[in-house]
Order: structure tokens, then C-alpha cells, then sequence
């Protein structure tokens, strides 16, 4: 949670938890675009955190969904595919 905070840049009293982190991707501000890096490890060392994980960006992309986009990434370096105008994506590895 801490990292999602930091790169997103959530206010300090954000509530480090999934609950809040569901909340805070519906209200940023913009088109936004998450490239979650390290996602494999994390999914393997904490599978039931993972699924939540995947069920909280699901849920908040279905809510804005030409306003947030997650995409994860299968290497070490994260590649873009398609029209996005963002020139930094958020990168939450």
C-alpha cells in the first residue's frame, strides 16, 4: 500500500487498505494509466492479496473506464500498447 501511495501520490491520510486504495483509483484526477511491475512474485507469495488486488483495479477500471487503465507488465520493462497520451505512466514497481 505504501507504494501505491507514493505513486500515486495519495494524500497522507489515505487509509492503507484495499477499501481506500479502490476509493482513491475512482477519484484521481486526469486519464490515468498503472503499469504494475513485480506483480508475478507478489502473486505467488501472497495469492489471496493478489486476487484482491486484481478484483480492486477490475472494479475501479469498469468505473472509469476511458479514464483509468492497469496494465501489467510480463518483463522487466514495461512496454505500452496502444493510444495512450500520457507520457509517464504511473509505474507501482
Amino acid at each position: 500500500m505504501d507504494r501505491c501511495a507514493a505513486v500515486l501520490a495519495l494524500p497522507s491520510w489515505f487509509g492503507r487498505n484495499w477499501d481506500a486504495l479502490a476509493d482513491s483509483l475512482t477519484d484521481l484526477p486526469g486519464r490515468t494509466v498503472l503499469v504494475v511491475t513485480g506483480w508475478q512474485e507478489y502473486a505467488e507469495a501472497r495469492p489471496a492479496e493478489w486476487r484482491t488486488a486484481q478484483e480492486v483495479f477490475a472494479a475501479s477500471v469498469d468505473e472509469r473506464p476511458s479514464r483509468l487503465f492497469v496494465l501489467l507488465s510480463l518483463g522487466d520493462v514495461p512496454v505500452l500498447l496502444g493510444g495512450s497520451d500520457e507520457e509517464n505512466p504511473s509505474d507501482l514497481g
